[in-house]
């Protein structure tokens, strides 16, 4: 197997000409730059800045999961996902997280580990997601946001794992936890977890 050497990227960056906003509403502030290519021509990109998220893996002592089925509106139906959120102003990253799993799912949790992160859609947004697992779990009460609908559900890690192969679930954030939550239980990746 030949490993590939990673170079010099300046023959792939686009440069920055001009911003203009296209929209800022409560959630979504989009923008449309001229950049310019590698090879000097210009064009135009369109894009969504967004302030950041985390996702949490949260497991229960039994070994089940801990999953939310919330009904998103651009597709049009129910879907299955890890708890998330995006960040608050000024938040830190892991805060976000309790803060999160709490409200959506009435967990807290005592331990938890920093996995990695994921660009859900790196085409038409700056938003990165912050990958959490959570252990140690104590139940409580959900404190959803307002307008916020949101169905808690346990399942085993099996049948989690079948409906991601299946295509039950499709969220590209919740896909980039099974990545690690399969890796993770099989042991080839560590984590370390802080309480």
């Amino acid at each position: 197997m030949q490993t590939v050497k990673l170079k010099d990227d300046q023959h792939l960056i686009e440069t920055k000409l001009a911003s203009s906003e296209i929209l800022k509403g409560r959630f979504l502030h989009a923008f449309r730059d001229t950049v310019e290519l590698p090879n000097g021509t210009e064009t135009s990109r369109e894009y969504v800045v967004h302030p950041g998220a985390v996702m949490i893996i949260p497991l229960l002592d039994n070994g089940d999961l801990v999953l939310e089925r919330q009904y998103r509106y651009p597709i049009g139906s129910v879907m299955i996902e890890f708890p998330a959120g995006k960040l608050d102003p000024g938040e830190d990253r892991l805060s976000c997280a309790k803060r999160e799993l709490l409200e959506e799912t009435g967990y807290s949790a005592a331990h938890w580990a920093k996995a990695g992160i994921c660009h859900p859609v790196i085409s038409y947004s700056t938003e990165l997601i912050e990958i959490w697992f959570a252990k140690g779990l104590t139940p409580g009460q959900t404190c959803l946001d307002e307008g916020e609908f949101v169905e808690v559900i346990q399942t085993p890690s099996s049948d989690f794992f079948e409906w991601c192969r299946n295509g039950t679930i499709t969220d590209a954030k919740t896909l980039s936890g099974a990545l690690w939550l399969q890796n993770w239980l099989s042991g080839s990746w560590e984590l370390s977890w802080i309480s």
